[in-house]
């Protein structure tokens, strides 16, 4: 069964530019028309169709010296992009634009070698080289468009797809090329990263750097920072720009929370192997048998592979074993709140990226966009709005829970709310806050209380010497709490986020609603209210 998205009755639907504005396409088609178009691109184009995929072929649109905002939109709203290379592809400029501007917007990109060898694509030989060489001559003022052309050739011909050539029929080889595109389009149903974004590009292109998926070797990058701080936000967002460039792609959520049991382990290794092999019935008995699987699959596909949410180098070894079998040009990216270090022993193939809290005018833009959906903000609000900006300290979960609350409330009620965060904070934002605390031991739990309650800002020593005075084993809390981004030391300091340190406080208050029954005061009129309760 084909998975459809916009699907029309008939092969009626597919097409033209004329009705395209507003809708989106399963398959977007591009192709030599002087090669295809009247045989083997009409031919695939109707079975398409009649298979209900949504496809847009360009009979009617006008073509000018530049892709139009019109058929860019169409490449950018399209699922999958099939690219039918020919032997005079490369004698149209047309078809090298669009060529560079799908490689760019495509969530995945599908090539058919239609009577040409991938390498002469890949490494522009014959008929290729003898294009491009002319049009080096011809725009040899404009030479930085012809190498765009000859980058995005060489990544389109490194792409998985179907290589068409004497010795099987072109209706086979249709056939096989439409039962490809379920799977493609299974697979690259793109993960979804959220509206009204801010600072998320930069970040992102920052970890594509170390990424470096123009080099064919295995590389792993580790997104490291305090929860809420947008990793999860950044390694979506780089899926959806890359994922194009491998036989594979494949986003893991929650698996730290997944992983908990043998039962979430196996599901996990299902997921992945599913997405590997695009096998639905796959049976896993053992979590040994899932990672002997896993390997074999591993060594065979370039492969993009995100594992959000990681927090030990086992989780990662029940998953894909000692990391040692990925095909050169795969890529894996981790998220994690906890530090990095744990993963020293992958050695040089791991880099590590810290993702930093935004800027105060990120944080500004990015709480206006959610707070009053896009509209130009009241100067009346502009104070409140401040305080926002405050008291979230650049954490981008906290200004968009905050943002969403206060949206299209009166002054007021913002007034009143922004009053009852300083006290009791939002329980949206300590459930995210909450999990890194959670997954503390008991004996680093009470440490990162004392400092949240009474040692925020105190010499580092000077709180390791009280603490040691009841056999807490405080120097091992504090490395455990800075590995877990609770806090960090700065020249002896400690410090933390204030959000976090609310989130601290939040827990002792749940304790008990009397004052007596709580394990920490930090208000001096509670401390002394407690202690003249007691005298009388």
């Amino acid at each position: 069964m084909a998975f459809l998205t916009n699907k029309r009755a008939s092969s009626s639907s597919s097409s033209s530019s004329s009705s395209s504005t507003h809708q989106s396409y399963d398959v977007f088609l591009s192709f030599r028309g002087e090669d295809t178009r009247y045989g083997f691109t009409s031919h695939l184009h109707k079975v398409l169709c009649d298979q209900g995929f949504n496809t847009f072929i360009d009979d009617d649109l006008k073509r000018g010296e530049e892709i139009s905002i019109e058929l860019l939109k169409i490449i950018e709203s399209s699922t999958v992009s099939i690219v039918v290379l020919s032997k005079n592809y490369t004698s149209s400029t047309w078809c090298l634009d669009e060529l560079v501007k799908i490689l760019e917007c495509s969530q995945k990109v599908f090539p058919v070698f239609y009577n040409i060898d991938p390498s002469e694509v890949r490494k522009q030989k014959g008929e290729f080289g003898v294009a491009l060489t002319k049009h080096e001559e011809i725009f040899k003022d404009d030479i930085d468009r012809v190498q765009n052309w000859r980058i995005s050739l060489n990544k389109v011909g490194s792409l998985c797809g179907r290589h068409y050539k004497n010795g099987v029929t072109e209706s086979e080889f249709i056939q096989k090329i439409v039962e490809d595109i379920p799977r493609t389009i299974l697979k690259c149903t793109p993960v979804s990263v959220g509206e009204r974004l801010v600072g998320v590009k930069p970040r992102a292109k920052a970890v594509e750097l170390l990424l470096s998926i123009e080099l064919n070797e295995f590389r792993m990058v580790v997104i490291h920072g305090l929860s809420g701080i947008g990793k999860t936000t950044i390694a979506k967002a780089i899926y959806k720009r890359i994922a194009n460039h491998f036989d594979r792609s494949i986003f893991l959520e929650n698996v730290r929370e997944t992983s908990e049991t043998k039962d979430g382990i196996i599901k996990l290794q299902g997921q992945l192997l599913k997405e590997i092999l695009g096998d639905e019935n796959l049976k896993i008995h053992s979590i040994s048998e899932g990672i002997n699987l896993i390997k074999k699959g591993l060594r065979c596909k370039k492969v993009l592979l995100i594992l959000d949410d990681v927090d030990t180098l086992g989780r990662i070894k029940n998953l894909l074993g000692d990391c040692n079998w990925f095909v050169s040009g795969s890529r894996v990216i981790i998220t994690t709140t906890t530090n990095p270090q744990f993963l020293a022993t992958l050695g040089k193939v791991c880099t590590t990226y810290e993702a930093k809290k935004l800027e105060n005018h990120e944080a500004l833009q990015l709480f206006e966009k959610h707070a009053f959906l896009g509209k130009k903000p009241d100067k009346d609000y502009s104070e409140l709005t401040n305080q926002v900006i405050r008291y979230a300290q650049g954490l981008p979960i906290a200004l968009i829970i905050i943002a969403c609350d206060l949206c299209e409330r009166t002054k007021q009620a913002w007034e009143i709310t922004l009053d009852k965060y300083m006290k009791i904070p939002n329980e949206d934002i300590q459930k995210v806050l909450r999990v890194s605390y959670d997954g503390l031991e008991e004996i680093v739990q009470d440490i990162f209380l004392d400092i949240a309650c009474f040692f925020k800002g105190w010499k580092k020593d000077y709180v390791v010497n009280i603490l040691n005075a009841r056999d807490s084993h405080p120097g091992y809390g504090i490395q455990r709490l800075v590995d877990k981004c609770l806090i960090i030391v700065d020249h002896d300091i400690l410090l933390m986020h204030d959000l976090i340190q609310q989130m601290g406080r939040e827990v002792v208050r749940q304790e008990s609603r009397i004052l007596e029954k709580r394990s920490r005061l930090w208000h001096h009129e509670d401390g002394l209210e407690v202690l003249l309760g007691n005298k009388v």
